[in-house]
């Protein structure tokens, strides 16, 4: 009773384990976000190698940005402000720092906004309105990157900001994580004790993004850039980054 209870309180909790679950179809399988650079060159090499190269992001690299940039996209959208979710595109498309990482970014977010049209103004909320006009947004670049068509989304279905933040955050941990465990390789086991012990960071990084603003937005995660711009040349590659 009292976690059928819990689950009422939070009516939306269904959805983001929906959206940003391994299995919603973005096909965020075949990008390793230069991960797969870092492995090949022995940067990465274990479990721990992992945890550390994920929490790294998450605090002060992509993902940290990335998290900046949705929750940008969330109030934007909540406020049916075409201008500034047009900026906060253009600007996730210039954050990213290689061609990959672009491909990447834009891919996703393709996937993710029209697998997610289920869900588009279903909340009633104040930016449902941009449905209509999204094409307006999206017209440089064909779709909006991957984080901005998050927040869009969020706002437009209801979601709460802190929440949609911790399961995008965790979204992007647990891709890397699965990716890892494709080229380390990582045992299973190994696996989820990393996502275990990212769960501090994940929390972290998205109670720190729900205050963010883009003044916020900086990245000094060189490595995992170089690592990302180095995998276009890689003789060998499993992954698209």
């Amino acid at each position: 009773m009292r976690q059928s209870a819990e689950t009422s309180a939070r009516p939306w909790l269904p959805q983001l384990l929906t959206l940003f679950s391994p299995a919603f179809p973005i096909g965020g399988f075949a990008w390793s976000h230069g991960l797969e650079s870092a492995v090949a060159e022995g940067v990465v090499t274990n479990g721990d190698g992992v945890a550390d190269w994920v929490a790294l992001l998450l605090d002060r690299g992509s993902g940290w940005n990335d998290l900046v940039l949705m929750a940008e996209a969330f109030h934007a959208a909540a406020a049916g402000d075409q201008e500034r979710l047009a900026s906060v595109a253009e600007l996730a498309v210039a954050l990213a720092g290689s061609a990959e990482r672009r491909a990447e970014t834009l891919a996703l977010g393709a996937a993710f906004t029209e697998a997610s049209a289920h869900w588009a103004g279903e909340g009633g909320g104040p930016g449902a309105e941009t449905q209509a006009s999204l094409s307006a947004v999206t017209a440089p670049y064909g779709s909006l990157p991957y984080p901005i068509a998050a927040g869009r989304l969020a706002a437009m279905a209801g979601l709460p900001l802190a929440d949609t933040l911790i399961a995008y955050a965790h979204g992007f941990a647990a891709s890397l994580v699965s990716a890892a465990v494709r080229l380390v390789p990582l045992p299973q086991s190994v696996a989820v004790q990393v996502l275990h012990g990212l769960e501090p960071a994940i929390a972290g990084a998205a109670e720190r993004a729900k205050r963010a603003t883009l003044d916020d937005l900086g990245s000094s995660a060189l490595g995992s850039d170089i690592a990302a711009m180095r995998h276009e040349t890689l003789h060998t590659r499993l992954f698209r980054s």
